[in-house]
């Protein structure tokens, strides 16, 4: 397992046991009833967080593979898919100065984003 997978895995642990025991809390009473509301909502914004991130510039097949992750947080390098076709697009990744280009599927508009070399 990955980093990334390990951490996320705890996150989702760490939310799960708010939950459980905000849904807990809640049996005491209404004395409790804000203390429990609020580890509950708290639990599930950890669990929806883990189900909905998803690494920057990835693939969905990147993702489902979990493949490395790239240079710039991209696919990794390597062949692209033939489909692929590189795009004048290119930006620079804010947080590693990376410079990235688009590549697309014409025939379904899928993007995937690579490290550029022609810098």
């Amino acid at each position: 397992m990955s980093v990334n997978g390990a951490i996320r895995g705890a996150i989702l642990v760490v939310g799960v046991l708010l939950g459980l025991a905000g849904l807990g809390t809640l049996t005491l009473g209404p004395a409790m009833a804000g203390s429990g509301l609020w580890l509950v909502a708290m639990g599930g914004f950890l669990i929806v967080a883990v189900v909905l991130e998803r690494s920057r510039y990835r693939s969905e097949a990147a993702e489902r593979a979990n493949d490395a992750i790239g240079p710039g947080g991209g696919e990794t390098p390597g062949p692209v898919e033939p489909r692929f076709r590189p795009t004048p697009e290119v930006f620079v990744d804010p947080t590693t100065n990376t410079r990235m280009r688009v590549l697309v599927d014409p025939g379904t508009g899928e993007r995937r984003y690579v490290a550029d070399t022609d810098a």
